[in-house]
């Protein structure tokens, strides 16, 4: 068996949408978490539904995203956890701390920001691409 130093490492394909839908996905994951938390409360199935919802479909965090984030927004002090008996069954209830609230409104900035530079670079990619084909 090779040392895993010498083992290939995997090839990512950069021209696949996946790839980069995946990328995106996993960043605003965290952002949307907190989006969702500002609205109020919620048990980590409910943040699920809820970020699916916002999104449209775009973020649809699993039970093995969802979870890890929220307990390092716990240990972060930007969640607190309550625990609850719903319908019987015991839950960890979700609420967002100042702290929180703070960071969401810190991510929305960057968010806003990198928004506004990939749709800089879309118009200014467009443009090019028409002086490129000579097109009017």
């Amino acid at each position: 068996m090779k040392p895993l130093a010498e083992l290939p490492s995997p090839r990512v394909d950069y021209a696949s949408r996946t790839y980069w839908a995946g990328t995106i996905k996993m960043g605003l994951s965290k952002f949307f978490i907190l989006r969702v938390l500002h609205d109020g409360p919620m048990h980590g199935y409910d943040v699920a539904k809820a970020v699916e919802r916002t999104t449209g479909g775009c973020c649809s965090p699993t039970e093995g995203t969802i979870y890890p984030v929220l307990r390092e927004f716990e240990t972060g002090g930007f969640v607190t956890v309550a625990e609850e008996v719903v319908q019987g069954r015991q839950r960890r209830v979700y609420a967002l701390t100042d702290p929180g609230r703070a960071a969401f409104r810190v991510a929305l900035d960057a968010w806003m920001e990198a928004t506004a530079a990939l749709q800089d670079t879309g118009r200014a990619f467009a443009a090019a691409d028409k002086a490129r084909k000579g097109c009017c």
